[in-house]
């Protein structure tokens, strides 16, 4: 148990030296691929911005309503249910039909066999739709479950675009989370001015492109207020390309009219769709519509058919740049609120730094001191292990570049209790070797470590899973204290097994006559 081969011995310093070789990045500012990586501090320690946003279904409820009516329609149709008052409100579809086909009604509604109409959720084991019969009146709106279904479809697709949005703007160690049903969390580590974030994040980023009418069509039309020119403009209600059919959109300037503009590119199907519309409409009107605004409406030259086109509006260069990253990242689902917003100064951050620092140096001392004065040379021993695991852990951190958080520091600390734990425990093994006597000090010495790593490795697996467990239910800071815990508790090991067991037995076979080594 004792004895070491070179290669072992090599391969134990090879380790702990690629590994905590990494904690100088830390310390110095470096382009090289292996040390530019470095522990990024978290919102409490570094300062920055909370926000805590709401999607709003409600208008996704009406909109998946809406996409129901022609299908329903032609559902009844097909199966000859005449119907009549046909009427879409704001949260159900409401019509008519006679007293001998509500239950041929009733069987096409509620079928589970291929039913485009009303889908039936497996997760829930319900339909999305319900329907109430009230003389003759069939009221249908969205199912609980099928409401339920909705927000978190929408709250997920919401945060995979909020972080898309926040990438683009270049924040790094981002944190964006789900917080109930309809809530998600964002922290921004270093974000001391949250403003242009809340702006980008509070626009859903509907775009969509139609024609500028004077006449009444089958769609219908809407009037607009033009942002850059004031202009009164009457909109036709049928969609001709959206948002969705976009690559990619990025600012320029335009040389001609010396102003900054938005270049798209379109995808294939755009690319057919914005041809075809603007070869039949040259010397026509298009309005570009975004969330519910016009931004402007030039008038169509020619026909464009190579899938790119540009968005002109009396944009500065920083509005034409937000312009496109909206637009690239992709439009949300339902709207965002910010229902609740906390900036952390960078004072308050470095008190917190400072504090962590000075109760792990305290911790760290006290424990030195203790060592030595418990277990003399081997407390020297043990105490070198103790700042390898500390050099590992930070080595470690530093390779996967962690978030360090205010818990983060505290299971740092915690770690320095863990490590000193597993030499206690060898070391007192060892004594009670040594007192029953009938053991040389190397027999003693092989016999402690052999029965107490078994004690040393109960005591931390069941730790460490106890981490993992924090780790994946856990968010935010429960995270960064369950990272830090997890990869002390796999070094503790290592310095413990491997660091503190060879250094022993250089003690121990140089001193294998004394009586008192412990």
């Amino acid at each position: 148990m004792l004895n070491f081969s070179k290669i072992k011995i090599l391969l134990i310093y090879l380790i702990f030296l690629s590994v905590s070789i990494f904690c100088i990045s830390n310390f110095i500012q470096s382009e090289d691929y292996f040390f530019k990586k470095k522990i990024n501090l978290g919102l409490d320690l570094q300062g920055g911005s909370y926000l805590l946003l709401e999607v709003d279904s409600s208008p996704l409820q009406k909109r998946h309503l809406q996409a129901k009516v022609i299908p329903l329609k032609k559902k009844l149709i097909e199966n000859k249910i005449n119907f009549e008052n046909f009427k879409i409100n704001e949260k159900d579809i409401s019509f008519e039909i006679s007293e001998n086909n509500t239950k041929k009604f009733e069987k096409v509604f509620t079928s589970t066999k291929d039913n485009k109409i009303n889908t039936y959720l497996d997760k829930y084991r319900s339909f999305e739709l319900d329907y109430e019969l009230l003389n003759n009146k069939i009221v249908i709106s969205l199912s609980k479950n099928g409401i339920i279904n909705l927000n978190t479809t929408a709250v997920e697709q919401s945060i995979e675009i909020v972080r898309r949005r926040i990438d683009e703007t270049g924040t790094k160690e981002s944190s964006i989370l789900k917080r109930g049903s309809n809530r998600i969390l964002v922290e921004l580590p270093g974000v001391k001015e949250p403003e242009r974030i809340k702006e980008l994040l509070g626009k859903t980023a509907q775009l969509t492109f139609r024609m500028v009418t004077s006449d009444s069509s089958e769609f219908g039309n809407e009037t607009f207020i033009l942002e850059d020119t004031q202009e009164k403009i009457m909109v036709s209600k049928r969609i001709l390309l959206t948002g969705d059919n976009l690559i990619d959109a990025k600012p320029r300037f335009d040389n001609i009219n010396q102003e900054p503009i938005v270049a798209f590119t379109l995808n294939r199907l755009g690319s057919q769709r914005f041809g075809q519309a603007t070869s039949k409409n040259i010397g026509k009107r298009i309005a570009i519509i975004l969330d519910n605004k016009a931004i402007s409406a030039p008038v169509i030259r020619d026909s464009i058919t190579g899938g790119q086109g540009t968005i002109s509006g009396n944009f500065t260069f920083q509005g034409a740049t937000d312009l496109a990253l909206l637009l690239r990242s992709g439009a949300l689902p339902a709207p965002l609120s910010v229902v609740e917003e906390r900036t952390v100064g960078p004072d308050l951050g470095q008190d917190s730094i400072e504090a962590g620092v000075v109760s792990l140096f305290v911790g760290f001392i006290l424990v030195i001191f203790f060592m030595l004065f418990k277990y003399r040379l081997f407390g020297v021993i043990a105490n070198f292990a103790l700042i390898s695991n500390l050099l590992m852990l930070l080595g470690f951190l530093t390779i996967i570049e962690a978030t360090l958080t205010l818990p983060g520091i505290a299971g740092i600390i915690l770690t320095v209790g863990m490590a000193v734990d597993a030499n206690v425990l060898i070391f007192e093994r060892i004594k009670e070797e040594i007192y029953k006597g009938g053991s040389n000090n190397i027999q003693a010495f092989d016999l402690g470590f052999k029965r107490s790593i078994i004690t040393i490795l109960d005591a931390n697996i069941t730790t460490l899973i106890a981490a993992i467990i924090l780790f994946i239910f856990g968010s935010g800071p429960v995270k960064g204290f369950a990272v830090t815990l997890s990869v002390g508790l796999i070094t503790t090991l290592f310095s413990a097994y491997f660091i503190s067991r060879h250094l022993t037995s250089i003690v121990v076979f140089k001193n294998r006559e004394n009586k008192i080594l412990v």
